[in-house]
């Protein structure tokens, strides 16, 4: 039977790359998006040229109601989940701390981190094995910036990726019992529209020869270490945060 994926925030970047790389591999994929239907349809549309049972939901993760209609349509559409990806989240123009209006901050923190943890809350209702359900796999996309801080272009987005990393942590040993894993991703210097979103579309190249490797990543990279998160190589890996950066 093909496992069914729910990827958030995949109508471009990280999110397409994991959605177009997961259909290849037999997943059923579910395409979440927000505001970019173009780039939904177009990702939903190279699913269904390579035969791939897809299907796009629209919803704004920060609303309760509106997750939980999501996870309804799933229910729907396939009758389970067995891997969630929490990738949906945004990064405003790069500005100081004292410059941050609180607004920007609880933006930041209600796309970035609220809908994390209510996604992965409805996940698990259809995951838990205590609930008739098989396990399942939960991956969190984070942020070297959890780690670097991000100083002087947008430490609140930073921070809503390092409460990412303690969630993970915490809800690994939550539901471990459950036959769910819980582990996360932190992503470096990755050539996405998410730079040119922040103000600078040159970012990655601006700062690549502080990456070890001397260059950016590329949005593939990060997906086959989201999917082999997902896989059964990693039976055996939960709450753990697995840097794909480069080195830095």
């Amino acid at each position: 039977m093909n496992k069914v994926i729910l990827i958030t925030g995949a109508s471009s970047g990280i999110g397409a790359a994991t959605a177009l790389m997961a259909g290849k591999q037999g997943y059923h994929v579910c395409v979440h998006y927000n505001l970019n239907q173009a780039g939904a349809n177009t990702v939903k549309s190279q699913l269904l040229a390579s035969g791939v049972n897809v299907c796009t939901c629209k919803a704004n993760l920060s609303k309760e109601e509106e997750v939980i209609n999501l996870f309804k349509t799933i229910d729907v559409q396939y009758g389970r989940l067995d891997v969630l990806v929490n990738n949906a989240g945004i990064t405003l123009p790069q500005m100081k701390l004292i410059h941050m209006p609180a607004s920007r901050i609880k933006d930041h923190f209600e796309i970035n981190t609220l809908s994390t943890l209510l996604c992965s809350r409805e996940a698990v209702k259809r995951m838990a094995t205590s609930s008739g359900h098989q396990g399942g796999v939960i991956i969190n996309i984070s942020s070297m910036a959890a780690i670097l801080g991000s100083p002087n272009e947008y430490i609140d987005y930073a921070a809503t990726k390092g409460a990412i990393d303690t969630f993970t942590i915490g809800l690994s040993k939550e539901v471990a019992q459950e036959n769910i894993r819980v582990n996360a991703i932190r992503p470096g210097l990755i050539y996405t529209d998410l730079h040119a979103k922040a103000g600078e579309k040159s970012r990655v190249d601006r700062l690549k020869n502080l990456v070890p490797m001397q260059r950016g990543g590329m949005p593939e990279e990060v997906a086959r270490a989201i999917l082999w998160l997902a896989s059964d190589d990693a039976s055996y890996i939960t709450g753990s945060i697995l840097n794909v950066s480069g080195g830095r």
